[in-house]
């Protein structure tokens, strides 16, 4: 790979307006679109949409001329960049099945980030985080079936498993316990800031996702299951961004902001099917390598230092979508179990102290019951279990999952019990057995 966007001419940023016709283009069809292009228009949404809130923030605070001039230009321009990847959202696709894309997008894109990250640390916390994404997927696919009546696999396309992960339940944490060990500027690699820098984006626009939709069904239950998630995505926002390196100028961050877009531009140019589409992965990567043209610049003048220092001189790929089924059933048998301590570590279940504080934090917001547990005996009331899509042999391991994730302390009054999840399947098999 031996591409580096800093010797690339891109698209100068005064060439980069369009009309509003080209703006707004053609959505995807949503019963023909490959589940990867999905999570490709998602994710950038994201990262646009964090782009253009860091730059307005970096304004408000900035005091240089020429710099406010140029975050002005970009603002705009990353603007209308976030309205065509968004409003490739067809009319006719439910939030709910929007919110499956979104899922299937933490899971297979933090699975690849851990797969392809250097620093350990960093590669434990993306794998815990994967596990509560996972989880949520699950429980998400529940109220689809029961509110819109498809499979996830309408959406996820086979791609991603649909089976339970560390119950949402024990995810809400006292939120200072989410705090991590940040990065050392002058030692990370770029892969690392720039795998950050993009599981924040994606995180953070789910959050506002379902902060935004959340309320749209007349279904309480589906409100109150939104509530939560969305609860636990403020989480991995705070996690998440807690492992950038806080020294970090605001012209380091601006620069590996649109370092960021650049890798992810190109990294979903590379990989896309879809040739309307890709056409505009591979415009926007010439907008973006115009602004870190710019930006760079703006760097070498106020830090008297190289950009490479920061950014390397190459592409760094942190949006891979590929299946992950695989490696996500590894780390699910393996650290389903696994839970935060306040020191900024990892310890497992059966470790933690009476006085942990999320019990607290976990007994407070669940004392009415979890809306996550809740849709599991709607649709066990309906169907007879849960929906589960995964191949034979983890559906087999689903109750012993739950046995080795579920917290028995501080656990909803509602929480579906090992046990009545056991009986859940056998009943399904006298069912098989009858018919």
């Amino acid at each position: 790979m031996t591409f580096n966007p800093m010797e690339e001419k891109g698209i100068a940023i005064d060439k980069q307006l369009r009309s509003w016709h080209d703006t707004t283009l053609k959505p995807f069809n949503k019963t023909k679109v490959d589940c990867y292009t999905r999570t490709r228009q998602i994710l950038m949404n994201g990262i646009e949409i964090e782009a253009w809130n860091f730059k307005h923030n970096f304004a408000r605070i900035s005091s240089d001329e020429k710099v406010n001039q140029f975050l002005a230009d970009t603002k705009r321009i990353e603007d209308a960049q976030q309205t065509t990847v968004n409003w490739y959202t067809p009319s006719d696709q439910s939030v709910l099945e929007t919110t499956l894309g979104y899922e299937q997008v933490a899971v297979d894109l933090t699975a690849w980030m851990a797969q392809n990250e250097p620093d350990e640390y960093v590669k434990e916390t993306f794998d815990f985080g994967l596990l509560e994404d996972f989880d949520h997927l699950y429980r998400y696919s529940q109220w689809a079936y029961m509110e819109h009546g498809i499979s996830p696999n309408d959406i996820v396309q086979g791609q991603t498993d649909v089976i339970l992960g560390r119950p949402t339940q024990n995810h809400h944490n006292d939120n200072k316990i989410r705090l991590r060990k940040h990065y050392d500027k002058q030692t990370a690699s770029p892969q690392t800031k720039v795998n950050i820098y993009t599981l924040v984006s994606g995180e953070q626009q789910t959050h506002n996702y379902y902060a935004e939709h959340g309320m749209e069904y007349g279904n309480q239950c589906i409100r109150e299951t939104y509530a939560e998630i969305k609860d636990v995505e403020e989480e991995h926002v705070t996690m998440y961004e807690s492992l950038i390196d806080p020294t970090e100028s605001l012209y380091e961050k601006l620069l590996l902001h649109e370092f960021t877009e650049v890798c992810c531009y190109y990294n979903c140019m590379t990989d896309e099917k879809d040739e309307r589409i890709k056409e505009i992965w591979s415009m926007f990567l010439d907008f973006e390598i115009g602004h870190l043209r710019v930006a760079a610049e703006i760097f070498k003048n106020k830090e008297k230092r190289d950009p490479e220092e920061v950014i390397g001189n190459k592409i760094v790929l942190p949006c891979r979508f590929l299946s992950q089924k695989e490696y996500v059933s590894q780390v699910l048998r393996s650290q389903i179990q696994k839970r935060l301590t306040k020191d900024k570590g990892y310890t497992n279940l059966c470790e933690l102290p009476e006085d942990w504080g999320s019990y607290k934090v976990q007994k407070e917001v669940g004392k009415e019951g979890a809306p996550t547990e809740n849709v599991i005996r709607v649709i066990a009331a309906a169907k007879g279990r849960d929906l589960v899509v995964a191949d034979d042999s983890l559906k087999n391991e689903q109750v012993k999952l739950l046995e080795k994730g579920l917290e028995t302390k501080a656990l909803a009054p509602d929480t579906v019990k090992p046990e009545e999840l056991l009986e859940m399947h056998k009943n399904e098999e006298i069912m098989h057995e009858c018919k």
